[in-house]
């Protein structure tokens, strides 16, 4: 007796005389693809937003141009404000970073972040004193070493690190936390 193939199975021959799919087995495998596929679509992206952190490379340091070495007034602190712009996708971020400098010959330069070490407010250059004194809290620092004069600060004012190239004064700026006696990073 001979074995009549069944219609419906998978293993049917199709219209074209071959074994194929069928349409129950194929109606099997849809929504099994469709699953993979959607998987696929939600899993890659989380899966790359769990790597990326080890991917990401390390922030490089800004050096904002503050200008020409030869244009500061020897022994008198200048404040310098620029603008420094960052792009984040398709987004672009311009913060302004002040800056106070100060030099005594024209060729070595000291850099103070403009925000008081105590609270981060801004901190102004009494000429009559020769002092940086900040509004908040009367906050008072010299104007040479930084160092603290009187008031609540907790440490110096914060130096920043800076670079003459081709008569061109640089500086690497940092943020820092307010309100700790050590110089940390924020």
């Amino acid at each position: 007796m001979g074995v009549k193939p069944n219609p419906g199975a998978g293993g049917a021959p199709d219209r074209m005389g071959g074994a194929g799919l069928g349409r129950r087995g194929f109606l099997k495998w849809v929504p099994a693809v469709a699953a993979a596929g959607a998987a696929a679509l939600a899993g890659i992206p989380s899966l790359l937003a769990l790597v990326s952190p080890a991917l990401r490379r390390s922030a490089s340091q800004a050096w904002l141009k503050l200008g020409d070495a030869a244009g500061f007034n020897l022994g008198v602190p200048s404040r310098i404000d620029t603008v420094q712009t960052a792009q984040d996708a398709w987004v672009t971020v311009r913060t302004l970073r002040s800056v106070w400098l100060y030099t005594e010959d024209g060729e070595h330069f000291t850099a103070y972040n403009a925000r008081c070490p105590h609270l981060g407010c801004a901190y102004g250059y009494d000429e009559a004193a020769g002092i940086f004194r900040c509004p908040c809290h009367n906050g008072l620092f010299d104007a040479r070493t930084g160092a603290v004069l009187a008031g609540p600060p907790p440490r110096p004012l914060d130096t920043l690190e800076v670079k003459v190239e081709d008569g061109v004064v640089y500086v690497a700026y940092q943020e820092f936390q307010h309100g700790v006696p050590q110089k940390l990073e924020a």
